[in-house]
């Protein structure tokens, strides 16, 4: 609600003071009155009217002014009413607070109602979803118990070929007894079949412990047996190695007399040792001959490998292989130098030879010395 203007305040002091007492009865009634929202809206109407029917009193009292302007006695009862007036006026001033603070909390009050029937809108908005879904949750229910019914009926024919099933298995049974008692029949020959097997079980098992006897001597004798060729294996074990310690002793002493011959057999290959040939180890690579030589006036090197038997084997065929290693572990340390490779050998096959020739390969055979 508005507050009442400032200027009506001041035209109803020029009011005649019962006139004026009217009025101020009327709005104190009307502050002090708690009203709804339609009475308010009523009230402002007619709030309206009366200021227009103040304003039409505040002209006629204009002009009985004007009448009263010469009677002095009139203006000091007017100055004392204009006291009281002023005292009043503050009295509506307050009062008018304390209706703005009503106001105030019926506008709160009017908040908090559309805080509710918003929430109310929002709860019944719920209740039309979830009678929404039980209706179509009905729906469903219905569908089911129809698709039910259909069951429930093929069921009761079910039954029906079911009743007509066992009328038959009961017959079927009838002659499964006579099968049955056709068979107690049968057993009745298999048990005495048995009691023959069992007597040949019998024999059997004689038999058996006679050839379980046969069989423990046989595992004895299997156990000697391996114990002798686990003796010969360990002989064998010890064989070998004595052969590779011979043939290691006899590479080592073919190997001795190829450094004392064959200086003089490279010659015919145009081969002028620069020092004596040596064993030597190169960039993790053992060297069985190494020797700087003269050909044709210039310095190569000669990086040979010993071998007593070259032949087609796959394990002595790895020779060339070993070779190149070897030279390649020569050029590594030496750079690019001229490398004459060199097989020694007690025995070279042809196709060895041929081979060996191909790549370059000096091969001398034990003979030539």
């Amino acid at each position: 609600m508005q507050a009442i203007p400032l200027d009506l305040y001041e035209e109803l002091e020029a009011l005649d003071p019962r006139i004026k007492s009217v009025f101020l009865k009327l709005f104190d009634y009307l502050i002090k009155e708690r009203v709804t929202k339609d009475d308010f809206q009523r009230l402002t109407e007619k709030v309206e009217k009366l200021a227009d029917i103040v304003a039409e009193l505040a002209e006629a009292q204009k002009s009985t002014k004007e009448e009263l302007k010469a009677l002095s006695k009139t203006v000091a009862e007017l100055a004392e009413a204009q006291r009281r007036t002023e005292q009043k006026v503050a009295e509506l001033a307050e009062a008018q607070k304390r209706t703005d603070q009503r106001v105030a909390e019926l506008a709160e009050a009017q908040k908090r109602t559309d805080q509710r029937l918003a929430e109310l809108a929002e709860a019944q908005k719920r209740t039309d979803q979830k009678l929404a879904e039980l209706a179509e949750a009905q729906k469903r229910t219905e569908e089911e118990l129809k698709a039910l019914s259909k069951t429930v009926a093929e069921l009761a024919e079910a039954q029906k070929r079911t009743d007509q099933k066992v009328a038959e298995l009961a017959e079927a049974q009838k002659r499964t007894d006579q099968k049955l008692a056709e068979l107690a029949e049968a057993q009745k020959r298999t048990d005495q079949k048995l009691a023959e097997l069992a007597e040949a079980q019998k024999k059997t098992e004689e038999e058996l412990k006679a050839l379980s006897k046969t069989v423990a001597e046989l595992a004895e004798a299997q156990r000697k047996t391996e114990e002798e060729v686990r003796t010969l294996a360990q002989e064998l074990k010890r064989t070998r190695q004595d052969l590779g310690g011979l043939s290691l002793s006899f590479s080592y002493a073919f190997e001795n007399e190829a450094y004392r011959m064959l200086p003089q057999v490279l010659k015919k290959y145009g081969l002028e040792l620069e020092d004596k040939l040596i064993r030597k180890e190169i960039a993790g690579e053992e060297i069985n001959f190494f020797a700087t030589a003269k050909r044709n006036g210039e310095t190569v090197y000669i990086v040979g490998e010993t071998k007593l038997r070259l032949d087609d084997t796959k394990k002595r065929d790895d020779v060339f292989k070993q070779l190149e290693k070897k030279i390649s572990a020569v050029k590594k340390v030496y750079g690019d130098v001229q490398i004459v490779p060199l097989i020694v050998t007690h025995f070279a096959k042809e196709s060895m030879l041929k081979k060996a020739k191909e790549r370059g390969i000096i091969v001398v055979q034990s003979y030539e010395w």
